[in-house]
């Protein structure tokens, strides 16, 4: 992960498990130790965001940039202008968590000019048991619609099927069967696999794409 580009720009539908992949991956920069930012630009789920857990993130080695307006209780739709700092300081790692679809990568629109062909990666999170992503075709019409909007090339997919802490081995691999397909279409890597810890062991040693161990940071014990 640490040859990825320096600005991670994280999307796909809502509910694939952005917000998690994305607290995941800045922890595990952190861990390296890497000065790292994670920016949540989330402005339309208002269920698991990155910036509800930011107490612990910094606790962890991650600066949380979230709404301008710091209120559990309210939705607002705005983006604090911290977001700049990362973007021009190139001694941060800096991850952006996008919302849901094209709707969501609209926010990225005032930022493009920082976002310079082969400086920066866009992931794609991919979650197989999404109805709206379980086909290559629909997933591939949802990363042309993202890219458009955003005016933000997608260079990787991230497999990120799963139930929760249900999810099985084979969910991983049903996942990774749609990834490998989508890549056919688009010419696109597979970067990442993300799965939850415990499962990793049980993974063939053969799949395409790095294997990157995940916590639950976004779901309290008591959730399923």
């Amino acid at each position: 992960m640490l040859k990825d580009k320096r600005i991670r720009i994280i999307t796909g539908h809502y509910g694939s498990g952005k917000s998690e992949f994305s607290v995941n991956y800045a922890v595990k920069l952190a861990e390296k130790g890497r000065k790292v930012a994670l920016a949540d630009l989330d402005i339309v789920n208002m269920y698991f965001r990155s910036r509800e857990k930011a107490k612990e993130m910094e606790k962890l080695g991650v600066k949380v940039i979230a709404s301008q307006i710091n209120t559990p209780a309210v939705e607002v739709p705005s983006i604090s202008a911290e977001v700049y700092a990362p973007l021009q300081d190139e001694s941060y790692d800096f991850v952006i968590d996008v919302g849901g679809d094209q709707v969501g990568a609209r926010a990225l629109g005032r930022y493009v000019n920082y976002f310079k062909e082969g400086e920066y990666d866009m992931f794609f999170i991919l979650n197989a048991n999404r109805p709206e992503t379980q086909s290559a075709e629909k997933a591939y019409e949802y990363m042309v619609k993202i890219q458009d909007v955003s005016r933000a090339k997608i260079t990787g997919i991230v497999n990120n099927t799963h139930l929760l802490k249900a999810t099985t081995v084979e969910d991983v691999l049903r996942g990774q069967e749609l990834a490998m397909e989508l890549k056919s279409i688009t010419g696109i890597p597979i970067r990442y696999i993300s799965v939850l810890e415990d499962l990793v062991p049980q993974l063939p040693k053969d799949l395409e794409g790095e294997i990157l161990p995940i916590k639950l940071f976004l779901r309290d014990d008591w959730m399923l």
